[in-house]
């Protein structure tokens, strides 16, 4: 399936676009269904979708399903050891890459291979869900990790397109400079989306589609000019982020964003719906730094599929677990989801109502990356790469910066 055949699922069904998972605020459980032996578990990270899913559940008859909501950096490092317990989610989902992987190992997935609920997804969208030839889960969500753009900002500034080249880019933030506002508002200070940021600034100047991986494997180093490239253009971008960037939190940098205040916003499609729960009214468009020439650029932003639906196998629930996925599977289901958080789905079928799907329709045939930051399968190592952008950000050079981080990355070998 290739971006334009996505466009006609997209306009065939109802309208089109948008985006997912990641970030959010923390919360427990969203429910007030008491714990009990015939309550089901569903763990996300999700607390912008909480109501959402509630009126999904309120309509759902075949069991009764509790909403286990952590902070997405919590539910990162602690979901498998809750999960390993067969206790929280009977029901559940995973970030794609190394909590995927994480969990598969552990043997916590349970095979939906064959299962007629996958037949109702896109499939070019789900292989983020399989390993070894099994379909352990079924993404859920398909994110474009690609900074939002105040519309209305831009267009006062006098850009009628996005700027095709770094230099463009550049002039693009010197004039929401000249406008008196924060040209780029970045969430430095949060590690889950602080590293979004990272993957448009790699896409374009990676050698390869794999090069971030390939730092975990050792046959690439941060320290590598191409690497370099990365940081020194981070470091170009310091000016035009807010005061105390690399502490600020991802509400501190939405809300700077959603108050029309700032220019873009560094994190993705999935905090569409955040921005208008504050208030906003203003276009919103998503707008990816072109970090090389125009001739050399490969990509116009990044996408990513992940919120990967999936039932536990040490849930003594497995049953009604799958059910709920298969529920949550349903064309008409996912559309009161995807239109009710602004949030594009994997499901075939699905109409999209929603006035920012529809506006960020073009996306969907845009040549753009699978986000790259998912390639680590070490959580440490990532890590220490996107500490680097932050470090970089705080005023380090980008040499020493890099040097540091790939001690770490060397320790973890």
């Amino acid at each position: 399936m290739n971006r334009r055949d996505l466009l006609r699922l997209a306009t065939g069904a109802g309208a089109a676009s948008l985006l997912a998972a990641c970030a959010g605020p923390g919360g427990s459980s969203s429910s007030d269904s008491a714990k009990s032996d015939d309550t089901l578990s569903f763990a996300h990270w999700r607390a912008e979708d909480k109501e959402v899913f509630e009126k999904i559940i309120a309509g759902y008859t075949a069991a009764k399903v509790r909403q286990d909501i952590s902070p997405s950096n919590d539910y990162q490092s602690t979901a498998l050891q809750k999960l390993r317990g067969g206790s929280v989610g009977d029901a559940f989902t995973a970030f794609r890459g190394a909590q995927f992987l994480d969990i598969a190992k552990a043997g916590v997935w349970a095979d939906l291979t064959g299962q007629a609920l996958v037949q109702k997804y896109e499939p070019a969208l789900i292989t983020a869900g399989a390993q070894d030839g099994k379909q352990l889960g079924v993404p859920y969500q398909l994110v474009f990790n690609t900074p939002l753009a105040n519309t209305d900002l831009i267009s006062k500034a006098g850009f009628g397109e996005a700027p095709k080249d770094w230099d463009g880019f550049l002039s693009l933030l010197d004039k929401l400079k000249s406008q008196g506002v924060t040209p780029f508002a970045w969430p430095g200070g949060d590690a889950a989306n602080a590293g979004q940021l990272l993957n448009v600034m790699v896409v374009n100047n990676a050698p390869t589609d794999d090069a971030l991986g390939k730092i975990e494997t050792g046959e690439n180093k941060v320290t590598d000019d191409w690497f370099l490239t990365v940081l020194k253009q981070y470091q170009q971008l310091v000016p035009y982020f807010q005061t105390g960037a690399t502490g600020t939190s991802s509400d501190a940098a939405l809300a700077l964003f959603a108050q029309g205040k700032a220019g873009l916003l560094g994190t993705g499609s999935f905090q569409v719906a955040g921005v208008r729960k504050l208030g906003a009214t203003f276009g919103i468009d998503l707008l990816a730094p072109i970090t090389t020439t125009a001739d050399k650029a490969k990509y116009e932003g990044v996408f990513n599929a992940t919120f990967i639906l999936g039932v536990n196998a040490k849930s003594g629930k497995q049953d009604a677990a799958r059910a709920w996925i298969e529920h949550l599977s349903d064309p008409e289901v996912a559309g009161v989801y995807a239109n009710g958080t602004s949030q594009h789905v994997t499901v075939k079928g699905v109409e999209y109502t929603n006035a920012d799907l529809k506006a960020l329709a073009p996306w969907l045939t845009k040549k753009t990356a699978l986000a790259p930051r998912f390639q680590f399968s070490n959580l440490d190592v990532r890590g220490a790469v996107e500490n680097a952008t932050v470090q970089v950000a705080g005023g380090k050079s980008p040499e020493e910066a890099a040097e540091a981080a790939q001690k770490v990355i060397d320790q973890n070998k």
